[in-house]
């Protein structure tokens, strides 16, 4: 089930938070594994897809048979960046299908953009914090948009952690905290849960690789990368949405 946006291009926020009306809505076919009561799934991919366009008929325009391109990957990667698409599936044309198993036939390559967000608290766990509260600046105003608790290992926690513990301050530094709006999925960071937080001078930088912005201007995915100490915190400002 895929979500349409005005661009043509797959739409994730949309589905996810049921904005997208009917008529953005696609099924997409991508293999066949049983056709009139014969099991495919012990033939080879490139086989079922030959099947699938020879004998599946689609006449419904919301239905759709999920085209494949072969090309290095490469020249993949580079597509996908340029369309701003979440990332690609690379499949074994000679791979059968395994019911319940993640094998190694097929990959998921997620392409992540990123930027530099500040850093304006965190929540504790072990070896020191268990995610970060991150933010841009607009204007004088620092505007939080993520807790990013990926990316890190036990000793990159305590590392980093060594360089923020001396930040430590009474006040939290986000303008649009709380966050008052109900998440889906309890993930918004409301009064009850900022009792929890650590809040810090918003003096340090931090990398952040993320799938994309939602449409509350929050990052979906985050992921810690590094550490930007060549990086003025003030010159951190929101950078195009969409941009790669």
């Amino acid at each position: 089930m895929v979500a349409i946006d005005d661009r043509g291009r797959p739409n994730f926020n949309l589905l996810q938070n049921f904005r997208a009306e009917a008529s953005r809505i696609h099924y997409y076919i991508f293999d066949l594994l049983c056709w009139k009561g014969r099991d495919l799934a012990r033939l080879p991919l490139i086989e079922r897809r030959a099947l699938l366009k020879a004998l599946v008929v689609v006449r419904e325009k919301r239905i759709r048979t999920a085209e494949y391109v072969e090309a290095a990957p490469t020249d993949l990667l580079a597509a996908v960046r340029q369309q701003q698409l979440e990332g690609v599936v690379g499949k074994r044309k000679d791979s059968l299908y395994q019911p319940g198993k993640r094998s190694g036939a097929w990959i998921k390559y997620r392409v992540n953009r990123g930027q530099e967000f500040v850093i304006g608290g965190y929540f504790p766990g072990p070896h020191g914090f268990d995610s970060l509260i991150v933010g841009y600046y607009d204007g004088e105003k620092l505007m939080y948009v993520a807790r990013t608790r990926n990316g890190f290992v036990p000793a990159s926690r305590r590392q980093v952690f060594s360089k923020l513990k001396h930040l430590v301050t009474p006040a939290c530094p986000f303008v649009n905290l709380p966050e008052t709006r109900r998440s889906r999925f309890g993930e918004e960071l409301n009064a009850e849960k900022m009792k929890k937080a650590v809040w810090l001078k918003p003096e340090a930088v931090a990398q952040i690789e993320f799938l994309e912005w939602t449409e509350g201007d929050r990052l979906r995915h985050s992921k810690f990368v590094g550490l930007r100490e060549d990086k003025n915190p003030r010159s951190v400002v929101k950078e195009q949405a969409g941009k790669p």
